[in-house]
């Protein structure tokens, strides 16, 4: 399991190098690692992190988010992260080769908060190895 503690109510966060801490670790050396965020207001995905990106994809989630009257019993207002977080995703299925993850040359794996600060719960899981 890994923790990340995001630190606005919204921001990208990458956690390339900590999934490949967690690769370090096991005994596997290539295969497909499952990652799952146990939350409904965050997401997983991968990105190009180029400078000013981080803020583009934050501004074009709140250009794509609905502004309406939600009826969410729980709270509400609070609808519009869980609708983010469903359109993004919260799995990722990765290859890695040599305990590291196969990504394209910019590409990153992000936790995209939607809701914080908080503490966030990402569950590892080989799924498939050699």
């Amino acid at each position: 399991m890994l923790t990340i503690k995001s630190n606005k109510e919204r921001e990208i966060i990458d956690i390339t190098e900590d999934i490949n801490k967690f690769l370090v670790n096991q005994k596997k050396e290539n295969g497909l690692v499952f990652l799952f965020a146990l939350h409904t207001t965050c997401a997983l995905t991968t990105a190009d992190l180029d400078p000013g990106a981080e803020k583009d994809y934050l501004t074009a989630f709140e250009k794509i988010e609905p502004k309406t009257n939600y009826i969410h019993p729980h709270n509400p207002e609070h609808f519009p992260e869980h609708f983010l977080s469903s359109i993004v995703g919260t799995s990722l299925l990765l290859p890695f080769e040599n305990k590291k993850l196969i990504l394209g040359t910019w590409q990153r794996v992000i936790l995209i908060e939607f809701d914080g600060p908080r503490e966030r719960k990402i569950f590892f899981k080989i799924v498939l190895s050699q």
